[in-house]
């Protein structure tokens, strides 16, 4: 019988059910022929005359006392109950197959080969029925068996299978692993539909776990070759994926016009409703509401064809949400609060009836969340706390925060403050223990990061420093510097698309009292601006002035603009206006603690602009203080810079070079740049085509030394695919996630990991509000203690003399490394050439250790 799974949540295998009728002729007490027409019947759609057709080969089968083809029969006829929706026949049909073959004494290599069919049959209804972990187990020993009687093709289909659970568990990299030698072996293979499907299952987890291009590329090759296989099912997965490859990419037209078409193509009604459902979404994403209105009715009389299944359950709930949406768009109401309210009462029901707790609770948890939206409180505490019991009750934290945030938002607006801290409290602490990419963490229905983790963090906090008297409590105080804490780290795991970071518990007194540190923490919520800070010596303190978070971005946007533009002054008033929101309200506090150093842990796009260039009206920051910035304190171990036996490994490019579609112009004065950091420190060069990535690599392991800097064009992004560092091959870069295995001293045997990165040549993507966070990225995935990088693109020359004046400080015995950057930052603003304007100098950041 032939197999083909789709990935999840699109797991149905059944063919096109408007299939014509197939009339057959056969001698009905054959048991054999009956076999064969129950087959035939499934493959044309005709779902129930198969199963009854099925039962009368089973029945034939233990009138002859044919042991193996009764188990086979049951295997069967169990896959098309699973079609069907029939979980309680289908188990019992695996059970009873299960049974004959399991009482075999002497399993040869045939009743082994039906053994396996069925534990793969068996996997693939428990999967259906939200049994994940049971699925994988089954899987595995299906696999096993496939390998004992020498069938590679179909071990390498249940190994794929393998991999599609790990995906719904959370495994992303081991599920990775699983794939890609699969994958490799299948690319050399000829066309065949487990090679379709193998490409695909790894197109799709690339997808999830970031790699884009790479994702689309095999995704691309399963599609040809389902193509040239003819096989509409395969097909339309596959354009199904690729739509979904092509929406992350923010490909627009070319997301539309695969979920089209799916939609028209030949595929099974499963995967069609899918692609719309995900075109739903999407154009309500994009703001097409019109377009999105039309597709409204369609997808409705679909979802009411369908059996109940888990599949149905969860296109009722993607759809609910969708509606949700658009009446949250005000616009024309297509289905009323009442109409999508049935929907989910519906998917509720079947999710009991099939016993998928999993799909109850989601259920249940987004009927609350109508409630809650039409403010009835009571009905919407009610189902949520429901859900937050079926949820706890199988452990599936991965949506349990979801309802302690939603009964925290319940609590906040019934006016109980302290009882919503609490519900907000116990969701934040699981998404801590999750540790997990964020972006997936519900893979039956997808919530993107901004939408399902960050608004928990701010929402907390605000109620945190909401205060009648102007005084937080230290407590609260500390609570919300640990929640941003969080969400900035929560943020980075996000972005790497994975849980890589080494986090440790911060002690507060120890990083302000002896370094003469302030740690300060700006927090822009909807409707003010917050900033924490942490002076030697005392509590934590708040300000927090009257300015929505849309003020705060279009001011900054404006100041990185005017920054950019060198022969602007824009800048003068803009620069002091957000120094007027961030540091004037701390200004007085901060010259008393006679504090010489400021460690920012900045906020959304605040990320985007250097602090040493606010200016007061009479001086800049960087004027008063040394700066740092750090995604988060537990990020980083407060150390000084061992002077004896520093040494740098330099290695840069001058010469124009490509990377993708991009032209990177020269770097005249990179080789000048190496020499003066030559003559301060010993130091070892790799320049143009001696910079690869293996002699990087060798040069890293060899020389050991504690600093390596990278003159060379990179950028950081938002989209970890799109930041990167360029190194002397044309159209090869060295991605964030290369840096691990080139700079960590766990893989190299290296005694210590590398004390400071310096990147000169890098910019942050213009354009990307979140650009930043790729810069922070790279900076923590390096695993270097310090990153020095610069935000935007600067004069070649002025780079040059920063960089010089930078390492000759840092020789010294006494100068911390937040100082040394200083100095030389200090050195280019008092050059009259350059002190005009802080696109020159400002753009040098450091981030980390600032020891």
């Amino acid at each position: 019988m032939a197999f083909c799974l789709v990935t999840f949540p699109r797991l149905s295998t059944a063919p096109v059910l408007g299939a014509s009728p197939v009339n057959l002729s056969v001698n009905s007490t054959n048991p054999q022929a009956l076999l064969q027409q129950g087959r035939t019947l499934y493959e044309s759609g005709q779902l129930s005359a198969a199963a009854a057709i099925l039962q009368q080969a089973v029945q034939g089968y233990r009138a002859q006392g044919d042991a193996l083809s009764t188990a086979m029969s049951l295997s069967n006829l169990a896959l098309v109950y699973e079609q069907l929706g029939s979980w309680a026949e289908a188990n019992q049909a695996l059970s009873q197959s299960l049974e004959i073959l399991q009482t075999q004494r002497d399993l040869d290599n045939q009743r082994l080969s039906v053994l396996a069919q069925t534990l793969e049959i068996q996997g693939r209804v428990q999967l259906a029925q939200g049994q994940a972990e049971a699925a994988l187990a089954t899987w595995e020993q299906a696999a096993t068996i496939y390998k004992q009687v020498g069938n590679e093709i179909d071990a390498t289909q249940t190994q794929i299978r393998q991999a599609q659970a790990l995906q719904i568990l959370g495994f992303h990299q081991r599920a990775i692993g699983l794939l890609q030698p699969l994958s490799q072996s299948l690319e050399n293979q000829s066309d065949s539909p487990t090679k379709a499907m193998g490409l695909r299952s790894l197109g799709e987890v690339l997808q999830i776990v970031g790699n884009l291009d790479q994702a689309y590329s095999v995704t691309q090759k399963s599609l040809e070759a389902a193509q040239r296989l003819q096989l509409p099912q395969a097909i339309a997965s596959a354009q199904l994926s690729l739509g979904n490859i092509a929406r992350a990419q923010q490909k627009n037209e070319e997301t539309l016009n695969f979920y089209q078409q799916v939609a028209k193509g030949s595929g099974s009604p499963t995967i069609k409703l899918q692609a719309q459902l995900n075109q739903l979404s999407f154009l309500l994403e994009t703001n097409q509401v019109s377009q999105a209105q039309a597709l409204v009715s369609p997808i409705q009389q679909q979802i009411n064809t369908l059996p109940p299944s888990r599949t149905t359950v969860y296109a009722q709930i993607n759809f609910a949400r969708s509606l949700t949406r658009l009446n949250q768009l005000n616009s024309p109401s297509v289905q009323s609060w009442a109409d999508i309210t049935q929907g989910l009462i519906t998917a509720r029901g079947q999710a009991e009836a099939l016993g998928d707790q999993r799909a109850q609770a989601y259920a249940m948890g987004h009927l609350g969340e109508i409630y809650e939206r039409t403010k009835q409180w009571n009905e919407a505490q009610s189902l949520t706390e429901q859900a937050l019991f079926l949820s706890q009750k199988i452990n599936a934290n991965d949506m349990t925060y979801r309802w302690h945030w939603q009964i925290g938002r319940i609590l906040e607006a019934q006016g109980k403050p302290e009882k919503a801290i609490a519900a907000y409290s116990s969701a934040v602490d699981i998404l801590q223990s999750l540790r997990s990419d964020l972006v997936t963490v519900n893979p039956e229905v997808q919530f993107s990061f901004k939408e399902s983790v960050e608004p928990i963090h701010r929402e907390l906090v605000s109620l945190l420093l909401k205060d009648n008297d102007g005084k937080s409590s230290p407590e609260k105080l500390e609570k919300a510097r640990q929640v941003m804490e969080s969400l900035q780290i929560a943020e980075l795991n996000n972005f790497l698309r994975e849980a890589c970071l080494d986090v440790q518990a911060v002690k507060l007194d120890e990083v302000a009292g002896v370094q003469q540190v302030a740690v300060i923490y700006p927090i822009i919520l909807p409707d003010r601006l917050e900033v924490i800070i942490n002076l030697p010596g005392q509590q934590l303190s708040h300000k927090s002035t009257k300015i929505t978070s849309e003020e705060v971005e279009a001011l900054v946007e404006r100041l990185q603009g005017a920054l950019y533009n060198r022969i602007s002054l824009e800048f003068r008033p803009l620069s002091q206006q957000v120094y007027d929101l961030l540091i004037r309200p701390i200004e007085q506090d901060l010259g008393q603690s006679q504090v010489n150093t400021l460690v920012f842990v900045l906020d959304g796009a605040l990320r985007n602009i250097p602090m040493g260039a606010l200016n007061d009206g009479q001086q800049y920051l960087l004027e008063k203080y040394a700066i740092a910035l750090t995604p988060g304190l537990q990020l980083v171990s407060p150390k000084p810079l061992q002077q004896k036996d520093l040494s740098v490994l330099a290695v840069g490019i001058t010469e124009a070079r490509q990377w993708r579609s991009q032209q990177f112009s020269p770097l005249p004065n990179v080789e000048p740049e190496l020499k003066t950091i030559q003559a301060e420190l010993p130091t070892r060069i790799l320049l143009d085509e001696d910079f690869t990535i293996e002699r990087f690599k060798a040069a890293v392991k060899s020389s050991a030394a504690p600093i390596v800097h990278l003159a060379t064009h990179g950028q950081f992004s938002s989209r970890q695919e799109e930041t990167f560092i360029l190194t002397g091959e044309d159209n090869v870069a060295i991605d964030v996630g290369q840096l691990n295995s080139l700079l960590q001293s766990s893989e190299l045997g290296r005694s210590e990991p590398i004390e400071l990165l310096v990147l000169s040549a890098c910019q942050t993507a213009s354009g990307d509000k979140r650009a930043a966070l790729g810069l922070a990225g790279v900076a923590v995935r390096a695993g270097a203690r310090s990153t020095v990088a610069s935000l935007w693109s600067v004069n070649d020359e002025a780079t040059s003399m920063l960089m010089g004046r930078f390492y000759e400080e840092l020789a010294r015995q006494d100068v911390t490394k937040a100082e040394a950057l200083r100095q030389a930052q200090l050195s280019i603003l008092q050059d009259p050439r350059f002190r005009r304007h802080p696109y020159f100098w400002a753009p040098f950041i450091l981030v980390g250790n600032w020891l």
